[in-house]
């Protein structure tokens, strides 16, 4: 029975495009991506981060996308029905690695999820913004100090995935990621009128073209690219094993990266130039929005509302993301398994609470994303590239993409294809040997 029968398919073009930018827009477009804009050459850093994130969805947002149209099933299903039309096994057991990788993410991302619920709440009471704001993300972030609102996170997901796809995945992502860009673009506008904004807007445009001959730039807007997309070997090759056959993947690829790309323009416009405008470090990483934010908050004219609207935005962003790792691994459950839907939704909600709630301080959580964010699911990604390019073949993936298109791919793909799978193998080098680049 194909994946298709059981879970359902998404209903509109509209509702596919938002559940793969729910997936992609996730914290590192909101911490990470303005940081590193800042960091290497402002303006001129976008060059080469355009460039792969045009490369990236061209070549392997829509492989991924294609091969789970192609077989109608997640990771392990497709992998295994590639190497049995080669006459050989165990495609299942391989594709246990991208999905141990998404699983992996989720488990440290529900638990970064768990928190920003906890600032939801603490922003509507105004917690949040009373006194040290340090102190106030310190007393969450240790051993056991955020379960309930971890708890609610994990559970939410579960009840979300629960309603299939078109009852729960669509629905939801059609409200969160319209909204999500609603809620940017009313704070975006409102830092643009505080005094000393014009800083953060010259250290994220300011181009600084010295640093387009630095590799570093270069591999680093190849990380951030990449790893921003969602590009795992799981999770949107999920999505498109749900994706009508009519659809056109070329052409939803470039939508999800274009969405993925301004969502994360419009964080570094909502966040940074008030960071400038308060005087404070833009480049704290994570606790930019736990701690550097809430001060910045503290400060602002109606903070309390832009708190609320701020972490009720980045809660959507999360929660969309999570929703999309947790059904990447249901599915295998459901499929290979034979788990009814439910019970598959359930057994991996209770293995994501189970583990992530022993890394609920933020050093162990953030060593455990580390570890698989350099080492597994990159592998993961590059491991699906090459199954897709050179098992399946060019022809029976170039077959799926012209589906729904009114313009047949051209002669290049083949080659932008296998360049591809070169570039994505290089990130993997690349981050193992920087300690993590996306």
């Amino acid at each position: 029975m194909s994946k298709q029968t059981k879970s359902g398919q998404f209903t509109s073009s509209v509702g596919f495009v938002l559940a793969a930018v729910g997936s992609a827009v996730g914290m590192g477009n909101i911490w990470l991506f303005p940081y590193r804009v800042g960091q290497y050459g402002g303006g001129a850093f976008l060059i080469p981060y355009f460039l792969f994130v045009a490369l990236f969805s061209y070549a392997g947002l829509s492989a991924e996308f294609a091969l789970g149209r192609l077989t109608g099933t997640g990771t392990s299903g497709s992998f295994d029905y590639i190497l049995k039309r080669r006459g050989l096994r165990g495609g299942s057991i391989i594709g246990i690695m991208p999905l141990a990788g998404v699983l992996g993410i989720a488990i440290g991302y529900s638990v970064v999820v768990g928190w920003v619920l906890r600032y939801c709440a603490g922003a509507i009471t105004g917690s949040v913004l009373q006194g040290d704001a340090q102190a106030y993300f310190d007393t969450l972030a240790v051993d056991f100090g955020s379960v309930p609102w971890h708890i609610i996170a994990v559970a939410l997901t579960a009840l979300i995935l629960i309603l299939g796809v078109e009852g729960g995945i669509e629905k939801i992502s059609k409200f969160m990621m319209p909204t999500f860009f609603v809620l940017f673009v009313i704070i975006a506008i409102r830092v643009f009128f505080l005094p000393g904004s014009a800083g953060g807007y010259a250290y994220l445009l300011k181009p600084d073209w010295s640093y387009l001959a630095n590799p570093k730039t270069w591999i680093y807007a190849m990380g951030q690219a990449f790893f921003s997309l969602s590009i795992n070997g799981a999770g949107m090759l999920i999505y498109g094993s749900y994706m009508r056959k009519d659809e056109d993947i070329i052409k939803h690829s470039g939508y999800t990266a274009i969405l993925d790309t301004i969502a994360a323009l419009l964080a570094g416009f909502a966040i940074l130039p008030a960071v400038f405008a308060f005087g404070i470090d833009p480049t704290s990483g994570p606790s930019l929005m736990f701690v550097t934010l809430p001060q910045v908050f503290q400060k602002m004219p109606a903070g309390q509302l832009f708190a609320i609207i701020f972490f009720i935005s980045v809660f959507f962003a999360g929660i969309t993301s999570l929703v999309n790792m947790m059904e990447a691994c249901s599915e295998a459950l459901s499929n290979r398994l034979h788990f009814s839907r439910t019970a598959a939704v359930i057994t991996i909600s209770v293995i994501v609470f189970g583990v992530s709630v022993f890394l609920e301080s933020l050093p162990k959580m953030g060593s455990w994303l580390d570890v698989v964010t350099i080492y597994i699911s990159p592998f993961g990604a590059v491991l699906c590239a090459v199954f897709i390019y050179f098992l399946l073949g060019i022809e029976p993936l170039r077959e799926e993409l012209n589906r729904g298109r009114l313009k047949p791919l051209g002669r290049s793909f083949p080659v932008i294809g296998y360049f591809y799978v070169l570039v994505s193998a290089v990130v993997v080098i690349c981050g193992i040997a920087m300690g993590g680049i996306g």
